[in-house]
Formats: structure tokens, sequence, C-alpha cells
């Protein structure tokens, strides 16, 4: 079975499936978060260096500290380095962390290359994602805050300070995205034209200046008609009348 909804090239699939794993990780970014699997892929390689005895294969957020913490140090002995964005990325669940982190242990240890490796932001957003979601099924802002912001971030940080400027860049981050879409189909956001570009819109072109015409009418009215060009090329007629106001007597006598 190949793992749901993996991004992991088929090189680095196939060779998961040649360790003989405890459990074969269904879903990635779950799987690998607290660090027993890969203790488990380094002692195949290194035995005596990651003794699987001292691992937890519990999931909350202190098991996943332990663990890596025993990964950290077991690492340092071997003379091998992970890079630290991609374990935090990987503990906290972020889209694209742990699949990076398990290439990055795949070259080290096998010493091949990944021709299509990915190229993953080193804050590990859901960017990617939301771009290849419909206008409509886009994140809000406060659904972005929560997808970008895990619970076990504020938990192991618990300062107010730093949570605070996290969630500001995921804001920003979200507002820019909207000012792009807004430029990019106004329609959608109901974005009005300003008057000068309205003006604009409704300047009727020399060569199509106005026609008019007069008649005259037996009750003593004269009547103009004008026929102008729009902006559709529709023709509008407008009818104007003039009445013949009566002659108003003085009643004042001389």
């Amino acid at each position: 079975m190949s793992p749901k909804k993996t991004a992991l090239p088929r090189e680095v699939v196939k060779w998961l499936q040649t360790l003989d794993l405890s459990f074969y990780p269904k879903n990635v970014r779950r799987d690998f978060s607290n660090g027993y699997l890969v203790a488990e892929i380094f002692s195949h390689y290194y035995p005596h260096g990651f003794p699987l005895h001292s691992y937890d294969k519990g999931t909350s957020l202190c098991a996943k500290q332990w663990n890596w913490s025993q990964i950290g140090r077991s690492l340092q002995k071997q003379n091998l380095h992970l890079m630290k964005e991609a374990i935090d990325g990987t503990i906290h669940c972020k889209s694209g962390a742990a699949e990076l982190l398990v290439q990055q242990i795949y070259t080290i240890l096998t010493k091949r290359h990944i021709s299509d490796i990915q190229k993953q932001e080193s804050d590990f957003t859901d960017q990617q994602y939301q771009e290849s979601l419909p206008a409509l099924a886009r994140s809000t802002a406060s659904k972005a805050i929560k997808n970008n912001l895990a619970i076990t971030e504020i938990m192991a940080k618990p300062d107010i300070c730093t949570n605070q400027k996290k969630t500001e860049v995921i804001l920003h981050r979200h507002l820019e995205h909207k000012a792009e879409e807004r430029v990019l189909n106004p329609g959608r956001f109901k974005v009005k034209s300003n008057r000068s570009q309205l003006s604009a819109k409704n300047v009727v072109p020399p060569s199509q200046g106005d026609e008019c015409s007069d008649s005259s009418s037996s009750g003593g009215t004269a009547s103009k008609l004008w026929s102008s060009s729009t902006t559709t090329g529709a023709s509008v007629s407008f009818k104007e009348i003039k009445v013949h106001q009566p002659v108003k007597h003085s009643l004042v006598n001389y």
C-alpha cells in the first residue's frame, strides 16, 4: 500500500517499503510527527546509535519533544544533520514538512540524488493547496490562521508576543492574496469603478455625434428628437416638448 495523499517521490516510497518498518506510514504528515519512525529508519543503518527501546510511540506533544530530542543527540554523535525547520514543521504537522524531511533522510542514508525533490518554503504554509482550490472554496482569514498555526506550536512556545507575530504574518499574507484576487477578478468582489473610469466609458466618439430633427405638430407645439450612441451600440431617443403659455390679461383698469 502506498501512503494516502503523499507527495513522496516513487523511489523514496520503494525505499521505505524495503526497510520492514513496524508499521507503514499511511499518512506521512501524521505518522512521522512523533519521530518514532524516523528513529526506526536510522536504526537500520546505525543499530547501536538509535536504540528503539528509548523512544515513545505516543502522539502527545511531550512524547514528540522527547523523541526528537533523542534523535538530535544521536544525529550529533553520528555527525549527521537534518533541517531544523523541517523537524519543527514535522512535529506540528505542517504542510509539506514531513515529506521534505523524509526526502532529506533518504539522500543522507542512501547517498542518492532525487531528481524531483520538493522545494518547500521554510514556513510550510498551505499556500500551494489554497491556490489549487477555486476562489469560492479558499480559506477565510480566521481559517488561514487556524490552518497555518497549530495548537501544538502555541503549547510548545506559549509566549504571547511570539504567537501574535506569527498570526500577523499569516494574516498579512492572506490579505496580500486577497488583494491579488481583487485585481485579477474584480467582478467576484463587486469592485465598483471610480468616477474617472465611468466618465471615460460614457464619452461619445466625435464621429458619432448627436443627430437632431425637428417636427411641428398641429397643436402649436414644437418637438426635437435626439438620437445618441451609447457604449453598447444601442440607439436611445429623447423627446423635448415645448408648450406655448397663454397670455395673461391684466385685471387692472387704466
